[in-house]
Parts: C-alpha cells; sequence; structure tokens
C-alpha cells in the first residue's frame, strides 16, 4: 500500500520518503523537512495511535491517519491525539491527493509565517543557510557542521557525531578539529549579530545550536 500510495503522489509533484518502521519514522521526522505525514495505525513495535502522540512531542506537521481499523474509536482517539484527518481503507488515492492539498492550503498560511520567525533557515538543495534573512558563507565543512546542529536545534551534538557524519570532514580528522569549524562559523554569525552566543558548547558532549536568546 505504502509502494501504490507512493508512486500514486509522485505523479502530483510530491516527494514521498517511506518508513516501514515506526522508530525509523520518528528519526526521519527530526533530520528532514516534511510537510506532512501519511500514518497507518497497525505497525511493528508501536501502535499508530502512540506514534501520534510521539510525533506531537516533536512536532506539529499535519497528520493523516490512513487505516484498514474502522473502529470508531481509534478514529476518536486520534484526533484527540492530534491527527488532522482520518482515512479508513479502501478509498481511492485520488481522494487522498485532495485531502493533502487541502490541508496543506489551510497549513501554509501559518507555516509561512513561523518560518519567518525563524532565526535559521537552511536550503538542502543549494546548500545554504540564511542567519537573520543574510545568507552565511560557508565551506562545505561548516555547513555539515551548522545544518547537523539546526536539524538537532535545541538538543546537544556530540564532536563525534559532528565529525563522522559529515560528508566534507576528513574521518582522520581530529575532534579537535570540529571546534575549529565551530569557531569560524561563530565569527561568520557574530559579523551579522555579535550580542548574542547561539551555538553553545556542552561540556563533555558536544554543542547545542539555539535561537533562545
Amino acid at each position: 500500500m505504502a509502494l501504490i500510495l507512493t508512486n500514486y503522489l509522485t505523479k502530483f509533484n510530491m516527494e514521498v520518503i517511506g518508513a516501514e518502521d515506526p522508530y525509523i519514522g520518528l528519526s526521519l521526522l527530526t533530520q528532514h523537512e516534511f510537510d506532512l505525514v501519511i500514518l497507518d495505525l497497525t505497525l511493528p513495535g508501536m501502535d499508530g495511535l502512540e506514534v501520534i502522540t510521539k510525533i506531537r512531542e516533536i512536532s506539529n506537521i499535519p497528520i493523516i491517519i490512513s487505516s484498514a481499523r474502522d473502529d470508531i474509536t481509534d478514529k476518536v482517539v486520534g484526533m484527540e491525539r492530534g491527527a488532522d484527518d482520518y482515512m479508513p481503507k479502501p478509498y481511492d488515492p485520488r481522494e487522498l491527493v485532495t485531502r493533502i492539498k487541502t490541508i496543506l492550503r489551510r497549513m501554509s498560511p501559518q507555516d509561512n509565517q513561523n518560518k519567518a520567525k525563524e532565526i535559521f533557515v537552511a536550503n538542502d538543495k543549494s546548500r545554504e543557510i540564511f542567519f537573520k534573512g543574510e545568507p552565511l558563507e560557508l565551506t562545505a565543512a561548516e555547513y555539515d557542521v551548522l545544518s547537523m546542529l539546526l536539524k538537532h536545534k535545541n538538543g546537544s551534538v556530540s564532536r563525534e557525531q559532528l565529525l563522522y557524519e559529515s560528508e566534507h570532514i576528513d574521518d582522520d580528522s581530529s575532534i579537535k578539529n570540529i571546534d575549529v569549524i565551530i569557531s569560524r562559523i561563530r565569527h561568520k554569525i557574530a559579523k551579522i549579530d555579535a550580542n548574542n552566543i547561539y551555538i553553545k558548547p556542552i561540556r563533555g558532549v558536544g554543542y547545542l545550536l539555539t535561537d533562545r536568546v
């Protein structure tokens, strides 16, 4: 079903990433920017209703439940926990497209408003990061590090993770190299705002990026 929906939605210029495991799906939500979640309820390892609660702990992203479970209790609980719509299977995928567009159209103004308030905005396609509306002139390694911090905003990221998950830092580099890169990024941010510190060290762990100044 997931493959059928993915192929169908792609025809409407929708990029779809599927996750068969709910834990992988929750992890993906912290690593990428998505516009909407289509969620089944019968999942391995975790019930879909519990997944809604987990999603709402980290995101306000719209959720459409797509489930063969037609129990009214599931629908009520799902909506109470934060789902935006409920589609019992089977259904015509054309209806799903319509509901997706309707929800995104309704959510778009608020979403744009929230993005306008964000201090850091990343564009993964162009590999650019904007700070307070101004582009930061970053090297490839600096972009890797700052974008990783941004994806885990307000959460700590270890030096080891920053080193080994970067595409443009040699694995043989010293952990101290991360400190040097962070220092350069801070300097570039300070050219725009020298009054606040946005990248903070976490003793014994690594760094944290925050816009709560």
